[in-house]
């Protein structure tokens, strides 16, 4: 089989391209980030992000393509497709399908004012993606000093590794202008949750 050959069959096998959120990340985001009460995760997935932001005591609306039977869960919404943000909703936190991470990153900066995307570190280095990183509103980028737990991919029955990719949370804003800040952040403070559990995922307007 040739590289080409095993790289496809590679990508045909990640499906929907799950791989959740470990929660000391969106911890350590929240800690560092100001995020508004309502906010919107277009790709929820079985809810990672969402359970820690609700925990917070935020409103999230909770949206995916996919239906995985959790109660909050708006299912069958293609976040690409979207014509614009829901009423009330002018904030997006996801860890977006890596496959599609350009065109969410593009849809998103689109459809809201406020972004915040996990992304593997080397988005930041592509010049195609100078559309959506030299713009001057990538207001932030926080590379994590020690690599995330691992997240495999939904269903994975394999060997159970250590991560070996750079993540970092990346922070498009309209309102900033200019260089983009490069910081680093740490998620081992974050093991445990400090917040009293918060509201359900909000209702689809």
């Amino acid at each position: 089989m040739t590289h080409r050959e095993n790289k496809a069959h590679a990508l045909s096998e990640r499906g929907n391209d799950l791989y959740e959120t470990p929660a000391v990340a969106v911890r350590a985001l929240m800690a560092i980030e100001w995020m508004p009460q309502r906010i919107w995760e277009p790709a929820c997935g079985p809810g990672a992000i969402v359970r820690e932001l609700c925990a917070a005591g935020r409103e999230v609306l909770a949206t995916d393509l996919v239906d995985y039977g959790w109660k909050g869960q708006v299912s069958g919404l293609d976040f690409l497709k979207i014509e614009e943000a829901p009423e009330g909703i002018d904030c997006i936190v996801t860890n977006p399908p890596y496959k599609d991470a350009r065109a969410f990153v593009e849809q998103a900066v689109r459809l809201c004012p406020r972004v915040m995307m996990l992304l593997r570190f080397s988005f930041y280095e592509s010049i195609s993606r100078g559309s959506i990183l030299d713009t001057g509103t990538l207001a932030r980028v926080y590379c994590f000093r020690k690599r995330l737990p691992m997240m495999h991919r939904d269903g994975w029955e394999g060997p159970k590794a250590s991560s070996n990719m750079a993540f970092a949370w990346f922070v498009w804003d309209v309102s900033h202008r200019g260089p983009t800040q490069l910081s680093r952040m740490s998620w081992e403070d974050f093991t445990e949750a400090d917040h009293a559990p918060g509201p359900m995922p909000m209702a689809a307007e």
